[in-house]
């Protein structure tokens, strides 16, 4: 599965890694966050290298919807079960300048966007009642939206919120024009460098696979930590969604010009394409949390059934999934690393809203650094979690540990010994957990080639299990996910899968 932004945009070319070099910030991870970070740095005059274990918006950002918007669905509701009023309006303020930072710079540079109206809509009856609270509470937020009947959807629905004159873009242009700029300010970016461990000595010490490097200030912008002694894995909670682009006959006039986002389950957002010289409709939902759903394929299918329902005669061109982290508070995760002696940030835990919080983490985390001062920034820096938030965190332990025990005891139990599978190899696509011994082992086929790997994860042990669509074995605890070779694509795991002979 390609997004459309990956597959229409040509691959940045990587800066040489030099083992041992020093730098005054090292940023982990090349999406949004870490572009937006590294080039502010760099405009500052520090020396700065962005390490990425794959390539340049591999994961997150070059998946995403690319809303830059303010309305997000039910967000400023589930923030304010959880937070203060000051914190709530920290987060919109927050997002507000992000917004406005993102939208500035794209006029600089000259990346197109298209700004659109941001509507929220509702289905059911308890869906228009979560409006009229989202809409209250985000009136007290400062935010100007408006309920309205006129949602412009070739459905029934029970109305909508709107925020006028939002935007929304393509992602992966976006990040080439930041990898220009970082470069012209005398930054390195370099692929294929996945960093596995931080010291957060004096220089701090970033340890990759190529080698260590140094650097004075290092910030970690990579979906979720890869360090563990922020226990930030226990305050994630991961989730995967699918996204399709259709070609629909008589757009642009048949599809709707606005961005949506339904309040309801299951979920469903909209927005438009242009490309070259059509325009497609990209059609997004059936979020569910990573590595607990078997049957990933009928999420994609069930989002293609109702796409071609709504819009006849729609033909998809493209389809992917992408993952998000939302915060045990709902508000992201920002600033100093635990433990890390002032020279070690993180930023995480964005909620499907990266495009706004990431530009916001990256005007605070440099803020931070350099020295500036953000009054939102200052609060979100300093709140203070109340019982809801543990309340949702011991709920979200208590799935891990649940599915934890269901799958070794799957593996143990349920699965054929890997000696009786060998002269059985599953079909192309197909993966299963069988075991060795008391050893889970992951075996799959995918374009002809059957590998067997270790199917416990190299993150804290949780039993791995297939993901039929994107071919690849993903953990039900934290979120990680590797190919089916073993090599790890995504989470708070550092280290492949040992590949079983």
């Amino acid at each position: 599965m390609t997004s459309l932004w990956v597959d229409t945009q040509a691959p940045a070319q990587s800066d040489a890694f030099v083992a041992d070099a020093e730098y005054d910030a090292v940023i982990v991870g090349a999406g949004l966050t870490g572009l937006v970070t590294a080039l502010l740095l760099a405009r500052s005059g520090m020396r700065v290298a962005v390490l990425e274990a794959r390539t340049v918006g591999a994961v997150t950002t070059g998946h995403t919807t690319a809303k830059l918007s303010l309305l997000q669905g039910s967000v400023l509701s589930g923030i304010r079960q959880h937070n203060s009023h000051e914190v709530l309006r920290a987060y919109v303020d927050g997002n507000r300048e992000g917004q406005a930072w993102m939208l500035r710079y794209l006029d600089e540079r000259g990346v197109d966007y298209q700004r659109r109206d941001a509507y929220t809509y509702a289905n059911t009856a308890d869906g228009r009642a979560r409006l009229e609270e989202e809409q209250a509470v985000g009136h007290a937020a400062g935010l100007a939206t408006e309920l309205t009947e006129d949602v412009a959807l070739p459905f029934e629905t029970r109305g909508a919120l709107l925020l006028r004159d939002q935007a929304q873009f393509n992602p992966m242009h976006v990040l080439a024009a930041l990898v220009d700029d970082v470069r012209r300010h005398g930054g390195v970016i370099i692929e294929g460098a996945r960093v596995h461990d931080v010291d957060a000595s004096d220089p701090a010490i970033v340890t990759t696979q190529r080698g260590s490097v140094r650097a004075a200030q290092v910030i970690l912008a990579t979906g979720t930590p890869i360090l563990d002694r922020g226990l930030y894995f226990a305050k994630l909670i991961p989730s995967r969604s699918y996204v399709s682009a259709y070609r629909v006959p008589g757009a642009p006039e048949a599809i709707p010009q606005g961005m949506y986002l339904s309040i309801d389950s299951p979920s469903r957002s909209l927005r438009t394409v242009p490309v070259g010289a059509e325009e497609l409709l990209l059609v997004g939902g059936n979020g569910h949390p990573v590595g607990r759903n078997p049957h990933t394929a009928q999420s994609v299918d069930d989002l293609d059934i109702w796409t071609r329902a709504q819009f006849p005669g729609a033909q998809r061109t493209h389809s992917w999934s992408a993952q998000d982290y939302q915060s045990v508070n709902m508000v992201p995760f920002v600033g100093w690393f635990p433990r890390g002696r002032g020279r070690i940030f993180v930023a995480t835990g964005y909620n499907k809203w990266g495009m706004t919080n990431a530009t916001a983490a990256a005007l605070s985390l440099s803020g931070e650094i350099l020295g500036g001062r953000m009054a939102w920034a200052d609060v979100l820096h300093h709140r203070v979690s109340r019982p809801a938030s543990f309340l949702t965190a011991a709920k979200a332990g208590a799935e891990v540990a649940a599915w934890a025990a269901k799958r070794w005891a799957d593996a143990e139990t349920t699965g054929e010994d890997l000696f009786e599978v060998r002269a059985d190899a599953p079909a192309e696509g197909r993966g299963r957990v069988t075991h060795e011994g008391l050893r889970p082992v992951g075996v799959s086929t995918v374009d002809g080639v059957t590998c067997a790997v270790s199917a416990v994860c190299t993150h804290l042990r949780g039993v791995l299990g297939w993901n039929e669509t994107e071919r690849s074995w993903d953990c039900p605890l934290h979120g990680s996910r590797f190919a089916a070779d073993g090599t790890l694509l995504e989470g708070p795991a550092t280290e492949d899968l040992a590949v079983i002979d």
